[in-house]
Parts: C-alpha cells; sequence; structure tokens
C-alpha cells in the first residue's frame, strides 16, 4: 500500500498532510503519523482490507439516510442540505415553541435548500420517514456591545484557587468570588474573569492543574462553598506556608468539610426540604453523565494509586458494564457523595453569579473552558467513543519552543461528534455557561483545527485535524444568545488565515495582550490602534507580569527552568529587554500615563500604575486587569512547560478578597481605570 493512498485518505477525513511551520517553511507529515490519526477517528489504515473499509465510511452519499442527525443553519438564511435532487421536496418543519410549518425544499446546484428560517432555535425537519434536527442559530453570539452598547467595560481576572476569604481552609473558592466581585462591582467593575473550574480528581490532589481537567461538563469541589448553600460553616482559616498553597494539606481539609457537610445534610432536616428536593431535581437533570462521574470519582479512589483507568481491570474500563454496575450497588452513599459534590459546586457557583450581578455587574462571571480534557479523566472513561484517545494536543514547533509543545489533553473527534449530533460539545458548552455571564474558551483555534500528537511521539511529530468550525460557531452563537453569554476566544499564538475575522464575524471577542501589541515605528501600539471588537489584557496566567518583566524577573525564572528555547542565551535576552524598556516607557509617555527618564528595573510601581491605565485607555468593549497587576506582583500564576521546576497554580492573595482591592496600591490603579472607563 502506497504512501500516497495513505495521504489521499487523510485528507479525505480533514488531516492536512502538509503544514508550515511559524519561518514559513514546508513540512510533510510522515505516514505513521497519519495512520495513527486515522486510527484515533475509527478509520484503520494498515491494511488494505482496513483501507477500503475506511475509505467507504468517508465516501459521500447524497441520500436522506445519510445525513446527519443534526444540520446547523444561521436564522433568515436559506440553507443547502447534502440531499441529491433535481425538483422540490414537501417536508414538515416542527418548530421549537411546538408550531408546525408545511414548507418546500427546493434544488439549487444539484442540491436541495432549505428556506430560510427566521426563529432561531432546534427545530425539527421532517422529510419522509426521516427526522433531523435544524440547529438555527442567531448570526452572532452574544457580544458586550449587545449587554451594554457603545460601553467601555472593564473587569478583573483572577485565579480563582488563590482568593482568600475566612474559613476557606487553603484553597480559593466561590465564596471568595462572590466576596471580589461584591468588592470590584462596588468599584464600577462588569465582569469577574476566573481561572478553570472544571473537576479535577477528589482522590489525587497532586493533579492540580486547572488546564488538565477530568471533564469539563462537571466541576472542581474544591471550588464548592458550603456556605453559600448551608450557610455559615465555622470552617477555621489555612495559612499558606511562604504564599503558597499545600494541595494536599489543603484538599483533605476541604474535603473533610465537604463530607462533614454531605453527613449533615443526609442526617438533619435538609435532606427531607427543599435543598432535598433541589439536589433530587439537579440529579434528574444531569442524568446519566453525572452518575457515571461520580462512579468514575468512586472508582478511582479505591483504585488509587493505579489512578489511570486503562490500567484498571479491563470490566471496570466500561462505564455501562455489569463490573460498574456492582461496584455502584455495593457502594451507593459513596456515588451520592459524589453527586452531592456536584450539586453543591453547581449552586455555589450560581450563588456566586448572583452576588456579581447584584453588585451592579453587567456580565459578572466569566468562566474559562479549556481545549480539551485528560486522556485519563472521567469523560474519557464515561464517553470513549467521543474522544481521541491515542492522541494528545499541542502546538507545532515554533521560535519560543523548537521542540514544539504537548499539553498532555485530549479532545473530541468531529467525525463523532457530527455523527452524534454534536451533543458532547453541547454538554460542555451548556455546563461552562449554565450559571455565568460569559466564558473564555481557551486556544480558540480548536474550532477550526487542532495540532495533534500521538501517544509517545514527540511534539513535532503531530499533524493538524479540521474541525467543522461553521457548525461549532453557529451552535457556539445559539447558546450563547440562549444563556445570555459573552464569549472570549483565546486567540494568540499560531492562527489558521482568516481566523480572526471568522471570530469578529460571528461576535466572539479576541484577546489583545500588551506584550504583543507591538508597532515598528513606536515600539508599542497606542491605546487608539488595539481596535474596537477585542478584550484588552495587560498579561495572561501563562505570561509574565507587568513588574516581573520590567524587572526581567521572568528571564532569571525561565532561564533556571530551562525555558528559555534552544541555543538561547540569557544574556541576549536581557539585552533585549533592556532595549524594550525605553519603548513601552515612551508609550506611556506619549499618553501622558508617565513623566520624566525610564524607571530602572527595580522601579516597578510606576510602570504598572502607567501599564494598567494605558489597558483602560483603549477603545475595545472589555478591559481586563489581572489582580497580580492590580497589586505589582512579580510571579507569573504559571510557567508553561514546566511542572514541578516553578511553583504553578499555587499563588495565595496576600489578602482576603474583600479587603485586597482596599490596599492602597491597588486602589489607586482601580480608581485610575474606573475613571477612564466609567459605569454608564
Amino acid at each position: 500500500m502506497s504512501d500516497d493512498v495513505v495521504r489521499d485518505l487523510a485528507r479525505r477525513a480533514g488531516i492536512a498532510v502538509e503544514w508550515q511551520d511559524y519561518a514559513g517553511q514546508a513540512h510533510v507529515v510522515s505516514p505513521p503519523v497519519l495512520r495513527r490519526v486515522l486510527a484515533a477517528l475509527g478509520l484503520p489504515a494498515d491494511t488494505s482490507r482496513e483501507m477500503s473499509g475506511s475509505r467507504r465510511l468517508l465516501t459521500k452519499r447524497s441520500g436522506w439516510a445519510d445525513l446527519p442527525p443534526l444540520v446547523t443553519a444561521v436564522a433568515g438564511r436559506p440553507t443547502r442540505l447534502d440531499v441529491g435532487a433535481s425538483e422540490a421536496q414537501p417536508a414538515e418543519l416542527v418548530l421549537e415553541n411546538g408550531d408546525i410549518r408545511q414548507i418546500a425544499l427546493l434544488p439549487a446546484r444539484g442540491r436541495l435548500r432549505i428556506p430560510a428560517i427566521a426563529e432561531a432555535g432546534y427545530h425539527r425537519l421532517r422529510v419522509e420517514d426521516r427526522e433531523i434536527v435544524l440547529a438555527v442559530s442567531p448570526a452572532r453570539c452574544r457580544s458586550i456591545e449587545d449587554v451594554v452598547p457603545d460601553a467601555r467595560l472593564w473587569g478583573i481576572a483572577a485565579q480563582l484557587y488563590g482568593l482568600r476569604h475566612r474559613g476557606d481552609v487553603g484553597i480559593g473558592d466561590l465564596a471568595g468570588a462572590a466576596d471580589l466581585a461584591r468588592a470590584a462591582g462596588a468599584k464600577g467593575a462588569d465582569a469577574i474573569a476566573l481561572s478553570p473550574m472544571h473537576a479535577l480528581y477528589a482522590a489525587d490532589p497532586s493533579r492540580f492543574g486547572p488546564y488538565s481537567p477530568s471533564s469539563r461538563v462537571f466541576m472542581n469541589p474544591l471550588h464548592a462553598a458550603p456556605e453559600l448553600v448551608f450557610g455559615p460553616t465555622g470552617a477555621s482559616d489555612s495559612p499558606a506556608p511562604n504564599g503558597l498553597i499545600d494541595w494536599t494539606a489543603a484538599s483533605g481539609a476541604k474535603y473533610a468539610l465537604l463530607r462533614k457537610s454531605f453527613d449533615s445534610f443526609l442526617d438533619g432536616g435538609d435532606w427531607n426540604g427543599p435543598l432535598g428536593a433541589d439536589f433530587a431535581r439537579y440529579r434528574a437533570d444531569q442524568g446519566q453523565l453525572l452518575y457515571e462521574h461520580a462512579c468514575f470519582e468512586a472508582l478511582q479512589a479505591a483504585r488509587m494509586p493505579q489512578r489511570e483507568w486503562r490500567g484498571w481491570p479491563v470490566d471496570l474500563r466500561d462505564p455501562r458494564g455489569a463490573a460498574v454496575s456492582f461496584f455502584a450497588a455495593a457502594h451507593p452513599d459513596e456515588i451520592l457523595y459524589h453527586q452531592f459534590l456536584q450539586w453543591i459546586s453547581d449552586r455555589s457557583l450560581a450563588a456566586a453569579q448572583l452576588a456579581s450581578r447584584q453588585a451592579g455587574m453587567r456580565i459578572g462571571l466569566i468562566a474559562d473552558l479549556t481545549v480539551g480534557m485528560d486522556p485519563n479523566g472521567s469523560h474519557t472513561w464515561s464517553r470513549q467513543s467521543d474522544t481521541l484517545l491515542g492522541l494528545t494536543i499541542g502546538a507545532p514547533p515554533d521560535l519560543l519552543n523548537p521542540r514544539g509543545q504537548n499539553w498532555g489533553l485530549t479532545g473530541f473527534s468531529p467525525r463523532a461528534m457530527e455523527e452524534n449530533g454534536f451533543a458532547p460539545f453541547l454538554t460542555t458548552l451548556r455546563a461552562a455557561m449554565r450559571h455565568t455571564g460569559g466564558i473564555r474558551v481557551d486556544h480558540a483555534m480548536g474550532l477550526a483545527r487542532l495540532w495533534l500528537i500521538p501517544e509517545g511521539a514527540s511534539a513535532a511529530d503531530g499533524a493538524y485535524l479540521n474541525f467543522p468550525v461553521g457548525d461549532l460557531l453557529r451552535l457556539l452563537a445559539l447558546e450563547s444568545v440562549r444563556h445570555n453569554v459573552v464569549v472570549i476566544g483565546e486567540d494568540l499564538g499560531t492562527v489558521p488565515e482568516g481566523f480572526h475575522d471568522m471570530l469578529e464575524q460571528s461576535g466572539i471577542h479576541g484577546m489583545r495582550v500588551l506584550w504583543f501589541e507591538r508597532d515598528a515605528q513606536t515600539g508599542f501600539v497606542p491605546p487608539r490602534g488595539w481596535g474596537s471588537t477585542d478584550v484588552a489584557m495587560t498579561s495572561t496566567h501563562d505570561l509574565p507580569t507587568v513588574a516581573g518583566w520590567w524587572k526581567g524577573s521572568d528571564i532569571d525564572v525561565r532561564h533556571k527552568c530551562g525555558r528559555l528555547g534552544e541555543g538561547v542565551e540569557p544574556d541576549t535576552v536581557r539585552k533585549e529587554r533592556e532595549a524594550d524598556r525605553p519603548h513601552l516607557w515612551n508609550a506611556f509617555v506619549r499618553e501622558h500615563l508617565g513623566e520624566g527618564p525610564v524607571p530602572a528595573p527595580d522601579d516597578t510601581d510606576r510602570v504598572v500604575d502607567a501599564a494598567v491605565r494605558f489597558i483602560a485607555k483603549t477603545e475595545v468593549p472589555l478591559s481586563l486587569i489581572p489582580l497580580e497587576d492590580l497589586l505589582g506582583q512579580v510571579e507569573q500564576p504559571n510557567l508553561p512547560g514546566t511542572v514541578t521546576e516553578h511553583p504553578n497554580w499555587r499563588r495565595r492573595l496576600p489578602l482576603p478578597a474583600d479587603e485586597v482591592l482596599a490596599d492602597e496600591a491597588v486602589a489607586r490603579r482601580i480608581d485610575s481605570v474606573a475613571a477612564e472607563r466609567p459605569r454608564q
């Protein structure tokens, strides 16, 4: 079997057999890599027989029986179906509200066309003996402009685990988020963007990275706040040594508190009262997925330290098999406990969002939706056919990462999504939007394509897989409008051609970060040049803080951890930074945000003041200021590419969340932002 045959099959499956790197150099994906990606898509290609079968699966047919269960459309625009026809076809359209219309599907260029439908929603199209879902979306997502026309809003970006409040036992939770929202709302803020709240592993506190979730449908109970549901708990504070979270100790304390709440809930009057009824409704609403997530959590605790489910006995790898049912029947209280943890997490988020809106915020909490999930997590165990098991998501080699990046995550199979009516995608979106005013889609380019690496291969030995971006954007718009949620797409890094325009046309706000807004003439782009549709930030969790960048401490940290880049000398980078400082300061001076000579590297206060106000002066609809920059902190929350070399995801706030904005330096910076972007 020739390599050309494999490449042809890969192209038909949406795999890019060639790609260009950051320098414009062309690369060809090797046939072994193509076969691994094809296999993960359910298209084996190791033998001639497998190749023939996979080719048949990809052969497009044009009959009603061959249509997918869900087809997307845009309100007010006709839609073509992949059904061959030369004459009109009568059909019945059942709108989501129950109304029934008789319509005619007309031929157009050899295919049938559905006439324009004005009403957005999930409708049903019936033709002959076939019924499909017709998902009609608005033209655009709900935007910040829709929330407040012509507004220039501002908000704060915070690491949820780092927030402090009295009785949090060592890990930031949604009570701290509610405290921060009340304080920020009183100052005129309209949004609080939080780090991911997805479920991790209750039995394994060593896996605390928020961007490597076990499930994106469920939440991390460590962020639950029992006091938001049941009232004061009487828990004591747990000071963080050196300002860092001890995840093992703090997790143990938090789960002990949650277990106590569970026992009291069962033994007290709540079980038979309104809260008990609410818990029952939640379990019914979340259904089989919640039950299977609870089974996974209980099973993993029982199987520790053999924590990866693909290493469990074969019969326990089947979530709907007899062995798992037997285990659940033998441990009903444990299953109920893990369902309780999700309920209390869900209700904590709802309470925190309510607090933000009561504080006057027009958006409120913005949740972070990660690009994928851990291949050894709850979602991949319970929905194995939905995912690209055997492949991990990353990035090809670039200037900063010459060996490429492997994020150790997997994602949804585009073929499985289409075959299942996009149910996995929709379930994930709805979970993220359930109790929030906005979502940030991490690595938004994944809506169009992902760099996928066969497990065990180097990050450079991957391939791009295309996704049905048109369908995904329409569904995102439909869910955004239904949930009244704004959407921010993290579009930093290697971006497919035309992708920024695609986001803008879909009403998705891109991200603009100070460090990347460079200008050949002036050094840094002035605020009026930042555009008018994106979200502006001084920095992100993966990048240096303003104080850290100005001091150059990020260079020292990256050098110490071996993350400067292959063959890059630290002195070279330091000299580049010495040349960049005057450019940034001059940009501030031109905006009358600073005066006098360039401050010394250790003189960070004036620089942070100017940078925060610089971002506020942009014309974008929302400026998000990281809490680390409001505090003038030097260390960034995460250093990409490191695990234990740097204290990632461990830093705690120096003050409780309800007091931090009253700190003298923070208050000064908040006041400057509010003056530039007053609430209207």
